[in-house]
């Protein structure tokens, strides 16, 4: 890695693995991290927690709050890790305003599997809203900056292989 500021940002869709390779990968870098989930508003909690998907109305502040919380790291020089779906690529635009070294981790994974781990954990977010999620996904384009990473695999093996992308 060079000198520069980074801003890793870990998207995807609910059930993909974004905290848990987050934390993987910062366990070895130690940069500052957001949990994404952390600045939604307590209506949109509510909202998704109730089983209703978020619009672009809801969506804005909270990429505005996380593009906010990277710019101040970016402006003291301190690189960032976070998760976040930054599903669209309007919402990683949003993003991208924080740092001009904004990278995305996409992590992809099979629907059967995401849909296992989304039972099998204690969230706000429903399974029953994974369809609109993968509806709304939009990958990463060839001009954004980043990388798809497959999360059928260990913790430790994803955050090896995203560290092999950003060497």
């Amino acid at each position: 890695m060079t000198d520069r500021v980074w801003h890793l940002v870990f998207m995807g869709v609910s059930g993909s693995g974004k905290t848990t390779a987050a934390n993987a990968v910062n366990e070895r870098l130690g940069w500052e991290f957001a949990e994404g989930d952390d600045f939604h508003s307590p209506e949109a909690v509510e909202k998704m927690a109730a089983g209703h998907q978020l619009t672009d109305a809801d969506r804005m502040p909270w990429l505005g709050r996380l593009a906010a919380w990277a710019r101040e790291h970016d402006r003291a020089g301190r690189p960032t890790i976070m998760s976040c779906s930054a599903l669209r690529r309007s919402y990683r635009d949003v993003l991208r305003t924080g740092g001009e070294h904004t990278c995305f981790v996409h992590l992809v994974g099979d629907k059967g599997l995401l849909l296992e781990r989304m039972t099998a954990r204690e969230h706000f977010m429903p399974p029953s809203l994974l369809e609109s999620q993968l509806a709304t996904l939009e990958p990463l384009g060839d001009d954004e900056p980043g990388f798809s990473v497959d999360v059928d695999q260990t913790p430790a093996a994803v955050a090896d292989e995203v560290l092999a992308h950003l060497e």
